[in-house]
């Protein structure tokens, strides 16, 4: 839910950028749109990974898996540490400043 500026959107990407490829995902597409850019990789074990930054800098975190068998899953034994949004038609916008993410300009 943190704001990531416009000015500070390009070296977010960045950082996962090298970070990704450093770990030894495989570089799929890079979007350098001005308003929606994105990187979509794919790890050594098949799961696609993309980072979309969307609207007001709303950051969108999405892993995708390779085939696999559906197994059950046992509900979290904790609870949640932040809003799950769980049920709402929209998730809210970021709204949530840092300090250096949500900076104009340096």
């Amino acid at each position: 839910m943190t704001i990531v500026s416009a000015e500070r959107r390009g070296s977010f990407l960045g950082v996962v950028d090298r970070y990704w490829r450093t770990s030894g995902y495989q570089m799929k597409s890079i979007n350098n749109d001005p308003d929606v850019p994105a990187i979509f990789a794919q790890t050594k074990d098949g799961f696609g990974v993309s980072l979309i930054v969307g609207g007001e800098g709303q950051v969108f975190f999405e892993v995708d898996t390779p085939c696999v068998e559906e197994s059950e899953v046992a509900e979290s034994t904790t609870p949640a540490t932040a809003p799950t949004y769980e049920g709402m038609e929209n998730i809210p916008r970021p709204n949530i400043r840092s300090s250096f993410w949500s900076a104009g300009a340096p």
